[in-house]
């Protein structure tokens, strides 16, 4: 199926399950202005974001994609640069660092960018992983009161219904029928354990670890994405790769380092 209607279904179903709960447990509906921080971050977040990365991942390896998932926290400084913000030495240093590693990373493609799906999977990651720095920007300045885990349950479904619009405008969804079961397992895998567990895990760690810990795991999200993707599909795990996204790595945690508090806390680092 189109990428953006496994991500229109996928989040379709997480919100479902999100909502429902919280109106069975007669939680109070977002009010005011809090709805119109709840619809900016769901265009950002899942509309963009997360649809753009699930889409970038299928002209890309999945490794890739996660190295370019975890270098939001460079967007934010660059964003904090035009906005006037003076830069530690240490973030500086996690730059020059990071950009090294990511040069090191495509080196070893650039005979790729010949292709244009290549190009096209590389561009619309990037844009992912902007438009996910400015969300976690956006929710540092508007953060609301309104109960986390109900807003990601609303953001979800009502990016699905901008989603489904689109697949529906341009006539390129299939049927559900032609859907294969393989692909519905998947859809499950993603509902649960990728729209469920894992935001329910990430704001509970946010809740109660130090920012230090719980960002922990944007650095091992991509380690985990390379090998994962070399053992199951047989993606390209070299020395370029190997050297490059620990060089990345290392450079993030340092830039990360450097940033506030409140922004480790708000920023996931989109895998």
């Amino acid at each position: 199926m189109p990428a953006l209607q496994l991500v229109a279904i996928r989040q379709f179903i997480g919100g479902f399950l999100y909502v429902v709960y919280f109106l069975y447990k007669k939680t109070p509906w977002p009010k005011g202005k809090q709805w119109k921080t709840i619809l900016i971050l769901t265009f950002l977040n899942f509309v963009m974001s997360n649809a753009l990365s699930t889409w970038g991942v299928k002209y890309i390896s999945s490794g890739l994609g996660a190295i370019i998932g975890a270098i939001v926290p460079l967007w934010i400084v660059i964003i904090g640069l035009f906005r006037g913000e003076r830069l530690s030495k240490i973030t500086i240093v996690g730059l020059i660092i990071s950009f090294s590693g990511i040069c090191i990373i495509f080196y070893d493609h650039l005979n790729d960018f010949l292709n244009p799906n290549f190009r096209f999977g590389i561009i619309i990651s990037i844009i992912a992983t902007i438009t996910w720095a400015f969300g976690s920007l956006y929710t540092k300045k508007k953060a609301a009161t309104f109960n986390p885990y109900f807003s990601i349950g609303l953001q979800m479904f009502i990016s699905s219904i901008f989603i489904f619009a689109l697949l529906g405008a341009t006539g390129t969804a299939v049927s559900l029928s032609a859907i294969p079961a393989i692909s519905w397992w998947s859809i499950a895998y993603l509902v649960v354990f990728g729209a469920i567990l894992t935001f329910i895990a990430f704001i509970y760690a946010l809740q109660n670890l130090p920012a230090e810990i719980s960002s922990v795991y944007a650095y091992i999200n991509p380690i985990v994405a390379v090998v994962l993707g070399a053992l199951i599909f047989g993606e390209s795990l070299n020395t370029a790769i190997a050297i490059g996204g620990f060089v990345t790595l290392v450079g993030l945690y340092i830039v990360n380092y450097g940033l506030p508090k409140i922004l480790k806390l708000i920023n996931p680092f989109k895998s």
